[in-house]
């Protein structure tokens, strides 16, 4: 018998960055980073569950940005370069290594990791990382979802409506476009909720959505369940809320799984520690130093002293990690099956970047846990929608207004350190909103070009990870610029409308390096 039902929900998600006018550019590296730590390594344990008669269920998110950059030839093109180079420095680091006990079988397993990652690329995806979770999306074992188009933060953008309406609509687009179908759930960008979005979702074909706990738990009226059942919401949207407990037994680095000192220590990596002769050709082209993938040591300890990483002791640890986790989650289940009149679920959402980029053993981790829920069968993983079909009745709240940053609301995201952008932000969505209604029947081809184009920009510079960097003081000038290089962009094609004069030159050079969505119409802006 089932005690219980797991929902585990990974958000795969990246602003869109590209760069085309340089060869190498340092933020695109957060594209390939990912990729090689994060979803090669997921596909591929998903790839062995398959092939080893596993069944699992999972569901994901992949955000409109980070879809239209894996399916971006330019950028993958890119991202060759950046496999081929690891593969040279690996070859590299097996000579420089040999003969030492604890450093030589290090390099050996991450040139043959970059290598493995070549050929899976190149094999089984077929030079599109797309390509495996279209497999298993198809074959019903993965449930893939949307979020909004660029990740806008939709509270804040909702004093204009069809900001938020073009933010849901073009990703139901893109989800079909790169997918073939419809979404049937979405990740609310950093699981923002307000009052009425759940209008829009609906309208937009969207079953269900994720939120934090304290947007049912204070919601009106409270969840009779908390967390542990869904919810509809007033305009008949599904609510799943996030369980604190098995979050933070994966996410917390200090209490949780990923601490654990046989782990790889994320911050010591070759790009930093070997000579800058040495490493120079595999760091940035001006010098600056960075993480390389090439990390020899385990956290080991709260000191700064590191001993050697040991992949082989760490990789035994996600066995034992997903047993204790599997041992928790039937507990829990026994628990709430006795409070409850049905069987109760567990919402797990992580940022998917938790597994392979900061926690490297994570995707194990997960594999092994699913290995676990297949060898025990006293709980069973599921996704949202499976979960809704096997009870359809469930209580009507409206959720509070919340996400799950710091603090649990919007202070993240709007503060004394990023406000400067809103206005800028509201004004341009009002000015597309006007334009779009005068030019709505023009028959002028260059004309709905630059609307077009103007309608990326604002997408792109609403994207809440410029806000977010801003406050985390993490690519702070970076952000900043972004963000400025679409107002400015925005308000250059306004001029070429205004004054009647089109710089076609400038507008080729933005349609071509801010391609994001060469599928929309500036239409769309007020009838989404």
């Amino acid at each position: 018998m089932v005690k219980g039902y797991w929902v585990p929900v990974l958000h795969s998600h990246l602003p869109f960055v590209k760069h085309p006018q340089y060869e190498n550019f340092l933020e695109e590296h957060w594209l390939f980073e990912a990729i090689t730590e994060c979803y090669i390594p997921l596909l591929k344990r998903l790839k062995k569950l398959d092939d080893d008669g596993v069944n699992f269920k999972l569901t994901t998110s992949v955000t409109p940005p980070l879809a239209e950059m894996l399916a971006d030839s330019h950028l993958m093109g890119k991202y060759r370069v950046f496999l081929d180079k690891h593969i040279e420095l690996g070859n590299k680091e097996v000579e420089r290594t040999k003969g030492d006990a604890h450093f030589s079988p290090l390099a050996n397993f991450y040139r043959d990791l970059f290598i493995e990652t070549k050929e899976f690329f190149e094999g089984f995806l077929e030079g599109n990382v797309l390509n495996g979770y279209k497999y298993f999306y198809n074959k019903g074992s993965l449930e893939v979802i949307t979020c909004g188009a660029t990740h806008g933060y939709l509270p804040i953008l909702s004093v204009n409506v069809h900001a938020v309406r073009t933010q849901i609509e073009i990703a139901v687009q893109s989800h079909e476009r790169h997918f073939g179908r419809k979404p049937k759930g979405i990740w609310l960008p950093e699981c923002a909720y307000y009052d009425g979005l759940d209008e829009i979702l609906n309208e937009k074909g969207i079953r269900f959505f994720i939120v934090d706990s304290h947007a049912l738990t204070y919601g009106r009226p409270s969840s009779v369940n908390g967390v542990y059942a869904p919810t509809y919401t007033p305009h008949s949207c599904a609510a799943f809320g996030r369980d604190a407990q098995s979050s933070k037994q994966v996410w917390s680095s200090k209490e949780g799984y990923p601490g654990d000192f046989n782990y790889r220590d994320f911050y010591r990596d070759i790009g930093y520690d070997l000579d800058f002769d040495y490493i120079k050709p595999y760091i940035n082209p001006d010098g600056v130093r960075v993480f390389t993938g090439f990390k020899y040591h385990k956290i080991t300890g709260t000191t700064d002293y590191k001993e050697a990483y040991n992949p082989w002791i760490a990789q035994d640890r996600t066995k034992q990690h997903a047993e204790n986790f599997h041992w928790h989650r039937e507990k829990q289940f026994d628990h709430l099956g006795s409070l409850m009149d049905r069987t109760p679920m567990v919402v797990s959402p992580y940022d998917a970047e938790l597994f392979g980029h900061w926690w490297f053993e994570g995707p194990e981790f997960l594999a092994n846990m699913f290995r676990e829920i297949d060898k025990h069968k006293v709980m069973k993983a599921v996704t949202p929608m499976e979960y809704l079909n096997m009870y359809p009745k469930n209580q009507v709240v409206n959720p509070n207004p919340s996400s799950w940053g710091d603090k649990g609301y919007y202070d993240v995201w709007l503060n004394e350190g990023n406000d400067w952008i809103y206005r800028h932000l509201h004004e341009m969505a009002d000015v597309l909103e006007e334009k779009t209604k005068e030019y709505f029947h023009t028959n002028d081809d260059n004309i709905s070009r630059v609307l077009t184009q103007m309608l990326r920009e604002l997408l792109l510079a609403q994207s809440s990870d410029w806000a977010f960097l801003m406050t985390t003081a993490t690519a702070t000038e970076y952000s900043e610029n972004r963000t400025k290089e679409h107002i400015s962009n925005f308000n250059e094609l306004l001029g070429m409308i205004n004054n009647n004069n089109i710089d076609f030159e400038l507008l080729d050079k933005l349609e071509y390096k801010n391609s994001i969505f060469d599928f929309i119409n500036f239409r769309t802006f007020i009838t989404s």
